[in-house]
Parts: C-alpha cells; structure tokens; sequence
C-alpha cells in the first residue's frame, strides 16, 4: 500500500507567555482574517497583537500559561496512527504557531509520502480556517517541491464517528444537568463576522447540521436544544445569537443548561477559560438553575474511528454538506 501522510489543519496556539504576542501577529496578519492589503494588514495586525497581548495571556495563565492545543493534537495523531496502522504517517499543521505548516510538508517529504490527506480538525468549513489552512498548504507545498497525489477532506458536519462522539458526551452533561430540571442543550460555535458570511461562508449552515445530527442522535425525547456563537471581539456585526444571549434566555426560563462546543473538537481557551469560566460566571449572575459543559470530542472513540473512515476515502462527504444547503461546495474543482 502507499505511504499516506495525514496531514492535520488546527489553528494553534501559544506554547508559552512570550508566545502569545507573535501567536496573535500571526493571526491577524493572516489575509483570510484581515482583508486588508499587506502594508496595511502587518500594521494592523502589529497595533493588534501588541494591544491585546497582556489581556491574551491573562486567559492563558488561567490554564496554565500556555495552550493546550497542541498537546491535545498530538494525542489525537497517536490515536489516528494506531486505528490506521503502518502505512500513514499523521503530521499536524498548525496555522498560527508551531508546528506550523512547513515543517508539515518536509517531514511529508522527508518520510516518502507517496499520496497524502489534508484533514481539517474543523468538521465546518469557513474561509477562515480550512481556507487559509489550504492556500498556505499549497504554497508550502509548492516551495518544498512536494508534488504528490493530494486529496482534501474539505468538511464533514454530520460525519457518523462525529456526531456519535458528541452525542455521548452530550447525553452525560444532560444526565449530570437534569439534576437541576429539564436542561437546555446550547450548541456552542466560534462565532463569525456577517460580512464574511454574506460573502458565502458556509459555516454557519455546517454549524446548524452538525448541531441538528447531534441533538437527532442524542434520541433524548423533545430535547430542548439551540444554537449560538461565542468570542466574538471589535465592532463588525457578527453572527447570532450569542452564547451570553442564550444563557440569558436560560436564566430567564429557569432551566438548567448543558454547553456542548459544537465546532471546537479538542479543548483550548475558548472552552477552558471561555466556557468553564467566564460562562459559568455568567450563567450564575443570569440566574440560571444549572451550568454544566460537555467535553470536545478529543480522543473519543467513535470521533477517531470517523476520522480514520475519512481518511481511507477522503471524496466520500465531498461537497454533500453544501449540496444540502443549496450551494455549490467551496472546493470545486480542487483536489
């Protein structure tokens, strides 16, 4: 069988306190996330960075004083090569900070990769995330001369080995929250700016399947379940509603909530600060009965075991996602 190297896409994260600024530079200077011309993009991604450092690493202080991304990603790898076995090769590409896309193609090349799969851990796609993932993919590629058969996994909302793998930790946050009442399921998603999404952004369309397949697989009978968007930062219009408005509906209809992170499959900042605690504070001032959150998907067995059926057959879910909701996939056309 041919040597396969899987090649996973996940944002990243800082992996110490001096990291955080350039982490942030990283992210802002990225086209995808400020669309402004290079000049003026590295200058805004430079006062950027610089202002919001010291509040970014306070956050991370709070689990340690660096990001568990990578740690969590590298257990992921582990998992992934032992269900596939001795032909593939599972590299991480991280988009923002070490190991960044780069050293991803020359261990590729350096292994003998005959064919390889860009496997986005983002089960949703946006142009701000496997998008930019890909283009810098490519160039790198490009660079390194490695030219090889290459097949992209460009989504899987509503993969099985997914949706199975949340609705279990769901069903245990719900089983935990009912102590407290009839709780509330609150699909939590990084939210989006509009302008992206008038753009034809798919995301928040992936977002409601994915959150739709997981509360049908809970086979909770009338689950009470919504959708809604966290971390949202500056002044653009973003999408809704937001996770601190649902919680303030909980808190005004006295039932218990469970916080699943929809989009998020392995845990970092935005659950262990944003949804552990800053949520949890919230949701006491809202008077909401009961707060509990449901795990990312991790190392989850039934998660691993969808992964490494994508794997095998990277076309299978191709442009199915989009096809549901009246669209033409993003990736058209592309390997």
């Amino acid at each position: 069988m041919a040597r396969t190297a899987v090649v996973l896409f996940n944002l990243g994260g800082p992996d110490s306190p001096a990291a955080v600024e350039p982490f942030l530079f990283n992210l802002f200077n990225d086209p995808a996330i400020i669309g402004a011309p290079l000049p003026v993009r590295w200058l805004i991604a430079k006062l950027v960075s610089r202002r919001r450092a010291p509040t970014a690493r306070a956050i991370y202080e709070r689990i340690g004083g660096a990001s568990p991304l990578l740690p969590e990603t590298q257990a992921q790898v582990r998992a992934l090569e032992a269900e596939l076995g001795a032909d593939y090769r599972v590299l991480i590409a991280m988009r923002y900070w070490h190991p960044f896309t780069e050293q991803a193609v020359a261990e590729a090349k350096e292994w003998g990769a005959e064919h390889v799969v860009l496997l986005p851990l983002y089960p949703q796609f946006s142009t701000t995330t496997t998008g930019s993932s890909l283009k810098a993919w490519r160039k790198a590629a490009a660079r390194a001369g490695l030219d090889v058969p290459t097949r992209t996994v460009c989504c899987y909302p509503s993969q099985t080995g997914l949706v199975r793998a949340m609705a279990d930790l769901v069903r245990t946050g719900w089983a935990e929250a009912s102590a407290r009442g009839r709780p509330r399921v609150l699909f939590s998603a990084h939210g989006l700016p509009k302008n992206v999404v008038n753009k034809g952004d798919p995301y928040p369309l992936h977002v409601a399947e994915t959150a739709a397949a997981v509360a049908a697989a809970t086979e909770i009978p009338d689950l009470d379940w919504a959708v809604c968007y966290q971390s949202r930062v500056g002044p653009m219009e973003w999408i809704g509603p937001s996770t601190e408005d649902e919680l303030a509906r909980a808190g005004n209809d006295k039932v218990p909530v469970v916080v699943a992170p929809i989009a998020f499959v392995s845990e970092h900042s935005e659950t262990l600060v944003e949804l552990d605690i800053e949520y949890r504070h919230r949701a006491d001032a809202l008077g909401v009965p009961g707060y509990v959150r449901a795990s990312a998907a991790g190392c989850h067995p039934a998660f691993i075991s969808g992964l490494a059926d994508l794997i095998r057959d990277p076309g299978h879910l191709r442009g199915r996602a989009c096809a549901a909701a009246g669209r033409t996939c993003v990736l058209e056309g592309v390997p």
